[in-house]
């Protein structure tokens, strides 16, 4: 039917059935047969003929009406669904943590470009428990996330394209506020601020692996809902917390960032995307973000096999 609502469209705006048969590359007989089959489906006359052609008659008006704005999206969707065919998506919907955007996201969004001009792209800033709930729901095609990503990889698929230090956050006024390092063991004792498990799922339990790893159990006296909130805590509670090191750019009045020395003391990055055909314009995004490991700053693991956590 969309063939002939086409052709009623063009001989609406040729007003004539032979200028219409050339501009559609049909033979006249056929472009006739197929407003006749068009008026048997819609129940009548479309098309009244006069001496200098063919003009609509006041079905004709309401089908071209109703009919064309149909023909015109059902043509934008198929040329979108075209340009999916050939790896060129109309729209990349990439969630991302803020606050990993200067360091990452833009300068692959660069090359992206470079390499598939006709993308268009839509940004969401969540947090990492925000682009899970929008990964299963499928408003986003991939999100930027850190080791929350991991408990994910049975529902999309999952790559590592960073390797981070960590840094303690602790309050400006804390005697190892102005080291230059510390060993995570230098932390027994503290209280922490963890992170909502809404907001940062499995942050609280990757913190209290580390601190078992070096020695002593974590003690946790509030939960942030942001980073902001998290930096307000550790400065009103006198509290610390352990964060991957791209945060040293964010805005903390009251809190010092002091490098954590232990080699084996990490946090990986993952991008997540969902499953099926890797799409061009997708595969360009997740190059883009790959050759970014920073290991030879720190080795991703200690050497032998890590200790066996306590039990709680």
């Amino acid at each position: 039917m969309l063939d002939r609502i086409r052709s009623l469209l063009a001989v609406a705006e040729e007003g004539s059935l032979n200028r219409a048969a050339v501009r559609l590359r049909l033979s006249q007989p056929a472009l006739s047969r197929q407003m006749q089959a068009l008026e048997h489906e819609l129940g009548g006359a479309l098309l009244e003929r006069h001496s200098a052609g063919v003009r609509l008659t006041h079905l004709g008006n309401e089908a071209v009406r109703l009919l064309g704005p149909l023909a015109a999206a059902v043509e934008s969707a198929c040329a979108q669904i075209r340009q999916q065919a050939r790896g060129h998506r109309a729209e990349l919907r990439v969630g991302y943590l803020g606050s990993a955007a200067r360091r990452y996201l833009t300068p692959a969004l660069v090359r992206l470009r470079e390499r598939e001009p006709g993308v268009r792209v839509r940004l969401e800033d969540q947090s990492p428990g925000e682009q899970i709930a929008a990964l299963r729901a499928g408003q986003i095609d991939v999100g930027l996330i850190g080791q929350e990503g991991r408990a994910l990889s049975r529902e999309f698929y999952t790559r590592k394209f960073d390797t981070l230090r960590l840094v303690a956050a602790l309050p400006t006024r804390h005697a190892l506020a102005r080291r230059r390092s510390i060993p995570l063991a230098a932390l027994r004792g503290e209280v922490f601020v963890g992170a909502l498990d809404r907001e940062v799922p499995g942050r609280n339990r990757w913190i209290q692996d580390l601190c078992r790893k070096a020695g002593f159990r974590t003690r946790f006296v509030a939960d942030g809902g942001s980073i902001t909130e998290t930096f307000a805590l550790i400065a009103a509670e006198g509290a610390v917390t352990l964060l991957p090191d791209y945060f040293a750019r964010e805005e903390r009045p009251g809190v010092a960032l002091v490098p954590v020395a232990d080699a084996w003391a990490v946090w990986d990055f993952l991008v997540v995307w969902q499953r099926g055909a890797l799409a061009p314009a997708l595969r360009a995004l997740v190059e883009a973000l790959q050759p970014r490991c920073r290991l030879d700053r720190a080795p991703p693991h200690a050497p032998g096999k890590p200790r066996k956590p306590a039990a709680d």
